[in-house]
This record gives structure tokens, C-alpha cells and sequence, in this order.
């Protein structure tokens, strides 16, 4: 039994989410997803914002089978902190089909980082929204980015539309391969041709080291399930503008969810819907990202 209690308005992950119709291609990749805990063994981190169900490896095992993926990138949340164990524990027994992104401080010493790298770590994650942080990463952000270059690692930042006018100029000047968290959290209810989601296109189109992860419909849609449409324009025009430089993931466990917890198998449904030919849906699912996350196994 966990020693942390879950939120009491936290929405536990899917028991049972449906199989879905559209058959991802062999060797897809869920370029989103987490690991909480258990608690007991991976506590997690005293100034968190929010405390989750637990979420372990085995679980998420399950999930990729049962939704037809092949491999996971496993990007570490906000409630672990920079303790990394959870996530590395679920790398060294992954069988080589994970691979991390980790979060890390100023204070790191290259012997971690190259630990982490070892473990399968292959970025590091930087969260720019306000109500999830005590403080925006800048002066952290610039200098880990600086030592991770020659590892070959990414930049992951996770940033709210509204915010991104004051943001735009320091995340272009940054020196490596920069994925952008879920299209950058656009406001679906404004129209995909207007100023504030087309900043985030010219984002992508005047800096080709930026890729964006087309993810997480469930946290943008007015909507709703099952097929969140008000998403589905804006994600699409980003798989069709970049199809090098997109990835998909579910966000299993989807944290931090309060009004509804998605069924997996349905946003897997999702994905002809951003992605209608099967040449799209090969670029985003597999070789977008297994040239990020495993470049020595990419076609």
C-alpha cells in the first residue's frame, strides 16, 4: 500500500479502455506517456503540486499491447521531480522498447547524466506553465541545454498558447532539438487560422529544429469524447505542415485530469483522423520517432 494519497478529486486511469479500431502500424511508438511510483518503492517529490494514482511499468506494459504499440518514450512528470528512479527502473526493464525523458536540475553532475543516458535517457524536460511550477526554468533551461548537446539529447518544453509571445525569442535561441508538448496547448475554441495558433506554426516553420507532439486531445477539446473534433484541425494541420518533425503519444496515465478520464483505445481512434494516409501515419508513429529516440535502429 502507497504511503501518498491521490488527490481527492484526481480521475484514476481507464480500467479497462476498448481496443481500438484503428490498427497502428508495426512498430509504432507512444511517444507520450508515464510511470508514477508505486509510492512506496518511487515516492514522489515533497513539493509537488499534485499527488497521483500510482502508475507503475507493468501497467503501462499492458497498455502498449493492448492498444497494438510497440515501443514508449516515457517522459518524467512534475510529481517525481528531478528523482529520476521511477522512470529509470522502467527503462532497464523495458527490454530495450522504452526510452526517457528525464528532468534534471542545475546541480546535475555529468557522471548522472551520463547514467541517465546509459538507462536510455535520451532528453530532458522543462515545464513553462504557471500553475504547475514555482519558477520558469530560464537560467536552468539555457545551461543543461549547453551540456546535453554533445550527449545528442533534446529539449522537451511544455508551455500554454497564451504565454507563448513572451517565450518565442528565448526558446528559439536554445541550441538543440527542442519537442514541443501537446501543439503547445492551443485554445481550440479560436480558429486554426487565427494569430495566437499561428505563432506557434511560424514557430515550426522559421526553426526546423522544432518538432511538435500532436498529443493529448483530451486536455484541449470544448468538446469532449470520443472524438474531441474541435482538436482534430489543429493537430492535423501540424502533421500535414511537419510530417518530419511530429509524434503521437497517449499520456497515459493522463495526469491531473479532473473532468474526465479518456478511454485509451479511443484516442488511438484519433489518429487517421490527424493523420488520413497511411505515409502520415508512418512518419508520426514510427519514424519520426525512432530516428529521435533510436537513430542507430531508424530506416
Amino acid at each position: 500500500m502507497s504511503q501518498f494519497t491521490p488527490d481527492p478529486d484526481w480521475l484514476p486511469f481507464h480500467p479497462s479502455p476498448s481496443k481500438p479500431a484503428f490498427v497502428p502500424p508495426a512498430g509504432a511508438v507512444d511517444a507520450h506517456c508515464h510511470v508514477f511510483g508505486p509510492g512506496d518503492i518511487f515516492p514522489y517529490a515533497p513539493k509537488r503540486k499534485y499527488t497521483p494514482c500510482d502508475a507503475p511499468k507493468e501497467k503501462l506494459w499492458e497498455l502498449r499491447d493492448h492498444l497494438g504499440f510497440t515501443r514508449n518514450i516515457i517522459v518524467q512528470a512534475t510529481c517525481h521531480g528531478a528523482d529520476n528512479r521511477a522512470l529509470v527502473d522502467a527503462l532497464l526493464h523495458s527490454d530495450g522498447k522504452a526510452r526517457g525523458v528525464a528532468t534534471v536540475y542545475q546541480d546535475v553532475t555529468d557522471e548522472e547524466l551520463h547514467s541517465l543516458s546509459e538507462a536510455g535517457v535520451r532528453g530532458v524536460r522543462f515545464n513553462f506553465v504557471k500553475r504547475l511550477v514555482d519558477a520558469l526554468p530560464f537560467d536552468s533551461l539555457h545551461e543543461i541545454a549547453s551540456r546535453i548537446k554533445p550527449l545528442g539529447w533534446h529539449i522537451v518544453i511544455y508551455f500554454e498558447a497564451a504565454e507563448l509571445p513572451e517565450l518565442y525569442d528565448f526558446f528559439t535561441g536554445l541550441p538543440t532539438t527542442v519537442v514541443v508538448d501537446h501543439m503547445g496547448r492551443p485554445d481550440v475554441s479560436k480558429p486554426v487560422g487565427g494569430a495566437e495558433f499561428e505563432l506557434f506554426v511560424k514557430l515550426m516553420s522559421e526553426n526546423t529544429n522544432f518538432w511538435s507532439k500532436v498529443s493529448c486531445p483530451e486536455r484541449l477539446s470544448l468538446e469532449g469524447p470520443p472524438f474531441y473534433s474541435d482538436v482534430i484541425p489543429f493537430a492535423r494541420h501540424i502533421v500535414e505542415s511537419f510530417p518530419d518533425r511530429v509524434l503521437w503519444g497517449t499520456d497515459w496515465p493522463h495526469p491531473n485530469m479532473k473532468n474526465h478520464m479518456p478511454d485509451d483505445g479511443h484516442l488511438v481512434d484519433v489518429i487517421p483522423h490527424i493523420a488520413p494516409t497511411s505515409e502520415l501515419q508512418q512518419k508520426l508513429l514510427i519514424d519520426n520517432p525512432m530516428r529521435l529516440y533510436w537513430p542507430d535502429e531508424a530506416t
